[in-house]
């Protein structure tokens, strides 16, 4: 009676595996990360007064393309969006293949809790991304429809409080992963069209109206760690910022927060 207990017993343990392999793989996938940086920068201008800032965000997916998530940094400098002087964005969006391609349609709310009044706003986006052997490129738009906080309340001839103004944003990213390696290879391009002056909080998300924001970088990977370098500059000059001081500048010394800089970060990914 035993060998038969015994034989049924090794059945059943070999009949594990392909009952494991049958189960559905869950629809909802988790994805986040955590990291510190020397600098946060936001298409090319400090939002931390060239201060040291940490992060972290999380994303929910859903197998059909549908994504929800959530990122935040700490803030100082360069405005007044008070309450706990932090970056709070929520987003949403869906992503499909077009091709050998993916587009990904979505919006974020750019929030700043228990900050100054008219600060928040929406930016819808649309994203296209592609994948060629070790490199991976993206060309974007991001569209802010006509709200406050991105209206023109400052010092110019045509500011008024209550003044409403959009922003464009159009950029592209590129990375090429070096074969055999750990390391990746970045780059990012940006243009700003918006609000010439600033806004109810003091800045603007396109600071001298027009502007172009560059970057170059490398990523080494150390297990789930990555560290990052990364050059970072704008086309924003001394003369170009000169009607927006004293609000655009370092706190400490008054340099421009949108010169160039080195942004060193450290990244842990789940």
């Amino acid at each position: 009676m035993k060998k038969y207990v015994f034989a049924a017993a090794l059945a059943v343990a070999a009949g594990s595996p392909a009952f494991a392999q049958e189960e559905a793989a869950s629809p909802i996938s988790v994805s986040g990360s955590v990291a510190l940086v020397t600098d946060y920068r936001f298409r090319g201008v400090s939002q931390t007064d060239e201060a040291m800032a940490i992060q972290g965000g999380l994303t929910v997916s859903h197998e059909s393309g549908f994504y929800v998530g959530t990122w935040g940094s700490n803030l100082a400098g360069w405005g007044t969006f008070g309450g706990s002087s932090m970056e709070l964005d929520l987003y949403a969006g869906y992503k499909l293949p077009v091709g050998a391609a993916t587009l990904d349609i979505g919006a974020t709310w750019y929030m700043y809790p228990s900050g100054a009044d008219k600060t928040d706003f929406v930016e819808p986006y649309v994203k296209i991304s592609s994948t060629l052997g070790p490199v991976s490129g993206t060309l974007g738009v991001a569209y802010a429809p006509p709200q406050e906080a991105l209206g023109n309340w400052s010092n110019t001839p045509q500011s008024a409080a209550g003044d409403k103004e959009d922003n464009l944003y159009i950029f592209t990213d590129l990375a090429a992963a070096i074969p055999q390696t750990p390391l990746t290879l970045k780059g990012h391009l940006g243009y700003s069209d918006g609000n010439p002056g600033l806004g109810p909080n003091g800045t603007s998300v396109a600071p001298t109206g027009q502007y172009w924001d560059w970057m170059l970088g490398a990523d080494l990977a150390v297990g789930p760690v990555t560290l990052g370098v990364a050059y970072v500059d704008t086309s924003i000059t001394e003369a170009d910022r000169t009607y927006i001081l004293p609000n655009f500048s370092n706190t400490r010394d008054g340099s421009n927060i949108g010169g160039s800089t080195v942004v060193f970060s450290v990244t842990a990914a789940f």
